[in-house]
């Protein structure tokens, strides 16, 4: 038996003993956890139709299936093993005959067509390559693919020169494509012909066009002719005021702002104007000023001047009574036995608004034979004409 394999994800459930006797390969290694394994971490051994579990050394025509009688998921069975997300744990046969089951519900099925079409749409609109994308960030490599990365590179495909020389071909071609582009529209590269052209504003799927180029050409293969001139031009476009923000840029530079950006942090954040007040100021509608906040990365605070002055109200208050907060008032002095009309009277503030006040402090109102409750229900205090449970 191999030595214990360090790198290998433990699982901790034993798997369950083959109902068949004992397997047909010898074992590999262990796992972290002390269980055993008959293939290689990383590898899938085939056998014709037939494909060999990790766990119990059996040729089968689906693994995927017979993981159930280990207890485990496939998921699991590749991460424990270094295998790839989408490895196949089934012979070329199964998968056959599992492509014709399929196409014949996709047929005859309608919940198999809509979720294929569900299935398309979400991939045109890329939500399936973003979900893949946050699904692999921060998972390292499975052993399945450095192996794989290995082999090719120890066998050093026959291929690569050919692979190599066309690649230099291409860049070259694209190289001669840049030069004529510029030469034609008099600049010595095509460098100069794009950031002139940037300058004046035009977008690299502008300028491609007036080359006679797919529209798509700069923005694919400007970085590989010329990488100087790639950066400058992203460089630029960060540092272009964003086009939507073109009609604010009038009435934003006349009350003394740079940009939209400073404007709104200053009169939402600093200022805590609303934004229907925004909105009146500088004269767009509501729904722009709501999506100018999104789009500049600020938080929008509904109702955003009544709730600093809330604020500045219970930290005023709280202050001439010598408490860090008006919440913290309430419960020292509802613990010393004070009624709500003594702390109206000592604090000059209505009883409706002390309530208000305790509200975040002491949770929801509970129920008066609830063992639980919170102080405001437990205070025996009661003065004629208050009421001490929650209004």
């Amino acid at each position: 038996m191999s030595a214990e394999m360090p790198h290998v994800v433990p699982w901790p459930r034993p798997p369950a003993p083959s109902r068949r006797g004992s397997p047909v390969r010898p074992v590999v290694g262990v796992l972290a956890d002390g269980t055993p394994f008959y293939a290689p971490v990383g590898e899938v051994i085939a056998d014709g139709s037939l494909v060999t579990c990790h766990l119990c050394g059996r040729s089968l025509r689906s693994v995927t299936a017979h993981l159930r009688t280990h207890g485990w998921t496939k998921d699991a069975y590749c991460q424990a093993f270094g295998l790839e997300r989408g490895q196949s744990l089934e012979g070329p046969d199964t998968r056959k005959l599992r492509a014709a089951a399929f196409t014949s519900r996709l047929i005859f099925d309608a919940a198999v067509r809509e979720g294929s079409a569900a299935g398309r749409t979400r991939a045109r609109a890329g939500d399936l390559a973003r979900d893949a994308a946050a699904a692999a960030a921060g998972r390292p490599h499975p052993e399945q693919r450095r192996k794989k990365a290995q082999q090719a590179r120890a066998a050093g495909s026959p291929n690569a020169g050919i692979a190599r020389a066309n690649s230099e071909r291409v860049g070259r071609r694209r190289a001669r494509v840049a030069a004529e582009v510029a030469e034609r529209h008099g600049y010595p590269d095509i460098a100069a012909f794009v950031l002139a052209r940037v300058a004046d504003g035009a977008s690299l799927a502008a300028i491609s066009r007036e080359a006679g180029l797919h529209k798509d050409w700069l923005s694919r293969h400007l970085g590989d002719v010329d990488p100087a001139a790639a950066r400058a031009v992203a460089l630029a476009a960060r540092q272009r005021p964003d086009p939507r923000d073109g009609r604010w840029l009038p009435a934003v530079t006349a009350l003394g702002f740079r940009d939209v950006a400073s404007y709104l942090h200053e009169r939402h954040v600093v200022q805590h104007r609303t934004v229907n007040a925004i909105a009146a100021e500088i004269g767009l509608a509501h729904h722009a000023v709501e999506a100018a906040v999104r789009r500049h990365g600020l938080a929008r605070t509904p109702h955003a001047a009544k709730r600093h002055a809330a604020r500045e109200r219970a930290a005023q208050v709280a202050g001439q009574l010598g408490f860090d907060s008006i919440a913290g008032y309430i419960t020292d002095r509802r613990a010393a036995g004070w009624t709500w009309l003594a702390m109206c009277a000592e604090s000059g503030q209505p009883q409706t608004w002390l309530r208000r006040q305790a509200r975040p402090a002491t949770g929801r109102c509970r129920a008066p034979d609830d063992p639980a409750a919170s102080v405001e229900l437990t205070m025996p205090s009661i003065t004629s004409g208050e009421s001490e449970s929650c209004s």
